[in-house]
């Protein structure tokens, strides 16, 4: 079970079930026809960015010192992100764009800020 759980696999699928979910649910007042297609984009994003936000972290980590180490990397992950939400989301037309895209830039900023303050103390107490 934990390998299962460790999977990147997983944790792809993971993303892409929870997020284009939520965008489903966001866009459920157009019908089928106004949801389907924000909730596959979504879902896709969503599963291509968690493995590539956890190692753009891991990237950053080590390359600024004090307080810009807490702030910078997840302030370029949570910018970089939520730019591309609204360009996808845009570009296809989804009707409800901010519910759509509030919650998955949510959790991943949010995931961004604790994993990133944890490589961070790790580092330190390393050192």
């Amino acid at each position: 079970m934990q390998r299962v759980l460790k999977s990147s696999l997983v944790h792809v699928a993971f993303g892409f079930l929870l997020m284009g979910g939520w965008a489903l649910f966001a866009n459920r007042a157009h019908g089928w026809q106004g949801a389907w297609l924000p909730a596959l984009a979504q879902g896709t994003v969503s599963g291509a960015l968690t493995g590539g936000l956890k190692k753009t972290l891991e990237a950053l980590d080590g390359r600024l010192a004090g307080g810009l180490a807490y702030i910078a990397p997840p302030a370029v992950t949570a910018g970089s992100i939520l730019v591309l939400l609204v360009l996808v989301h845009r570009l296809i037309g989804t009707p409800e764009l901010v519910a759509t895209i509030a919650f998955p830039w949510s959790v991943s900023t949010l995931y961004a800020i604790v994993y990133n303050a944890g490589l961070v103390r790790a580092r330190r107490s390393a050192a």
